[in-house]
């Protein structure tokens, strides 16, 4: 297992996504045979309500969870709310689910990255193509 600092945590619903503040949090890579992460969530008893209906309907959520620190980019998680622990002033949510790949996601960052670099025309999208084909590691700055 890996375990690593949830730095911050949104629950996407629809269109609109519920900023979860957190007092502190974890991130663990279960490295078994599914592919299982669990995320747990130290945040505040407003939550509560929330979370709870989410638990009692069984319902998958996707979150946005930013691993480490601030600058890295965003991962997107299936998850399920396996375990809501209430506490004096605050909650414990555990989440459980899978890491989303999206393709559509490196092509957005890669070409976001390119166009910072001030690349247009042809020269933007021959660099394109070759990135695409070779898929460097993005450097994401927010």
């Amino acid at each position: 297992m890996k375990t690593f600092k949830l730095f911050s945590l949104d629950v996407l619903e629809d269109d609109q996504s519920v900023v979860v503040p957190l007092v502190d949090g974890l991130v663990l890579n279960k490295e078994d045979d599914q592919s299982t992460w669990l995320l747990e969530a130290y945040t505040d008893l407003e939550l509560y309500d929330y979370f709870n209906a989410i638990f009692k309907e069984q319902r998958e959520i996707i979150v946005e969870a930013k691993i480490t620190k601030k600058e890295n980019a965003p991962a997107y998680f299936q998850t399920k709310v396996c375990s809501l622990l209430k506490f004096e002033q605050h909650i414990s949510v555990l989440l459980e689910g899978h890491l989303r790949r999206n393709k559509s996601d490196y092509s957005e960052l890669l070409l976001d990255t390119l166009l910072q670099r001030g690349l247009e025309g042809q020269a933007l999208l021959d660099e394109f193509k070759d990135n695409m084909k070779s898929k460097p590691k993005l450097k994401v700055k927010n």
